[in-house]
């Protein structure tokens, strides 16, 4: 069998004297749309930031297409192909949306095919095509989720980490924002996903993993953990209201 794109095994985080993550464990395809699920404070942010070198593990491996890459800076693991589109967007507001994506392009290859990379953005998102020229700053909350998604798209990534997508969104630009990624997805693209909206991430998801105090309690197809018990109990407290379950 082909080794995974991305392995992390028993891999331990902590923030100061706070161990977050507890002997982590979980793989990506090449190909594959890999969510993580579970409540607040369970560790899927922390997770995403050991895979992306923005924290460094305590203990366990990381490694993209089976060479290690815990312990690299940041800048070297995008370099690999590694992209994160952090919660919270963290886009240049004063710049102009055109600006934004063209910073994405920082790696030479990706520099190389701006021009081609900026005609699929665009087309993913007329939306940002026909707001080129304006300052992100002005964009609506869902545009500026579709600038962020089109920088990271930028880099021209192997590995696409979303953490919480969907956060902040109204349902309808949600719906809107699912399909883009599965459009994204659907031309293979390999994609690994963190958040609350668990019942949208597993429509998305060829593989799910619950995650719940540090550690994964729970791993399979996103069908099959959406009808699990444990999921039920685990999330039970993102269920009121809908949103974040939806």
């Amino acid at each position: 069998m082909t080794p995974p794109l991305l392995s992390v095994e028993d891999v331990h985080v902590a923030y100061d004297d706070l161990l977050v993550l507890k002997g982590c464990s979980i793989e990506v395809r090449a190909g594959e749309f890999v969510a993580v699920v579970g409540p607040n404070g369970a560790g899927k942010s922390t997770l995403l930031r050991a895979i992306t070198g923005l924290l460094i593990p305590r203990s366990g491996v990381v490694r993209l297409e089976g060479k290690r890459i815990d312990g690299l800076p940041p800048y070297e693991i995008a370099a690999r192909g590694i992209a994160l589109i952090p919660e919270g967007r963290r886009l240049f507001g004063e710049l102009t949306v055109r600006e934004n994506l063209e910073l994405g392009a920082f790696l030479p290859g990706a520099r190389a095919r701006q021009e081609e990379t900026l005609g699929v953005v665009f087309a993913l998102f007329p939306v940002l095509h026909e707001r080129q020229s304006v300052p992100a700053s002005t964009l609506s909350g869902g545009e500026q989720q579709m600038l962020a998604l089109g920088r990271g798209l930028m880099g021209r990534p192997r590995l696409l980490c979303l953490d919480d997508p969907f956060l902040g969104l109204a349902r309808p630009v949600i719906n809107r924002f699912c399909q883009t990624i599965r459009a994204i997805a659907a031309e293979g693209m390999t994609i690994l996903a963190a958040g609350q909206h668990v019942r949208r991430l597993f429509r998305l998801a060829h593989r799910a993993y619950l995650l719940d105090e540090g550690r994964v309690i729970l791993s399979g197809s996103g069908s099959e953990l959406s009808e699990d018990e444990r999921v039920r109990r685990t999330l039970l407290e993102l269920i009121p209201g809908g949103q974040p379950m939806g």
